[in-house]
């Protein structure tokens, strides 16, 4: 049992930041299993260091994550490994809900006539999280949709793939100094004219660093090379 650092319930609807040091983890449960989370990484000491979705894709030649696998950054390192998974299959594909497609699916609503009832969107929330750390519109990148599926056809058209698992979990643990923003959002191929985001349960944590046999690192090469690139930003700190 690993060390509970604080618990938060992110509500649906909202949206949450941290900079997670290298050794801690983020445990993610949706109760209700129809949850969308979309997550962004950052380094937390260099932001121009970001999440780059196609290098994590092609070096270790996927088209969704699951565990054990890797978050990858521009500069070759893993910012971030998925250790444990009870969904299977994360979006990477959908990218980002913006105000246009939230006001074309549910209605326009202001602050003045529903409060923090009012509909969002991904957006909008990265942009408001990373103003926190004088980030703004040009530190946007490619993004993961956590919990959700989404299947592609012969031709190549993207389809939204809901499958409801009540409980379902993952943990990610942090290879370097990251920073975390997330957004629970609809999905933007999910079809639903209804808005009903829904809130996920969320626990930092300390997990211990890769080792040798972690089997993130044995997955593939590319994975043991972005992990060892991660670690020589801390030399001398940990075997």
């Amino acid at each position: 049992m690993h060390k509970i650092l604080y618990k938060e319930h992110l509500p649906g609807g909202a949206s949450w930041s941290a900079r997670l040091r290298r050794g801690q983890g983020l445990r993610i449960q949706d109760p209700t299993g129809e949850a969308n989370l979309v997550m962004g990484l950052w380094s937390a000491a260099d932001p121009l260091e970001r999440f780059c979705l196609p290098d994590t894709l092609k070096s270790q030649r996927i088209a969704r994550l699951a565990a054990p696998c890797t978050l990858q950054s521009d500069m070759g390192r893993a910012l971030a490994s998925l250790v444990s998974d009870t969904c299977g299959w994360h979006d990477v594909l959908g990218g980002l809900g913006d105000h246009e497609r939230a006001v074309a699916r549910f209605g326009e609503t202001t602050y003045q006539d529903r409060r923090n009832d009012r509909l969002s969107n991904a957006r909008d929330h990265f942009l408001v999280e990373l103003g926190k750390y004088g980030l703004g519109e040009r530190d946007l990148v490619s993004v993961v949709n956590l919990f959700s599926r989404v299947s592609v056809d012969a031709a190549g058209a993207l389809h939204w793939d809901p499958k409801p698992m009540p409980g379902r979990g993952v943990t990610l643990r942090m290879e370097m100094e990251t920073l975390v923003v997330l957004s629970a959002t609809p999905h933007p191929l999910d079809p639903s004219r209804t808005w009903t985001p829904r809130g996920l349960d969320m626990e930092v944590v300390l997990l211990p660093v890769s080792d040798p046999d972690d089997p993130v690192r044995t997955s593939c090469p590319e994975n043991a090379r972005a992990l060892e690139l991660s670690e020589r930003l801390y030399p001398g700190q940990w075997p």
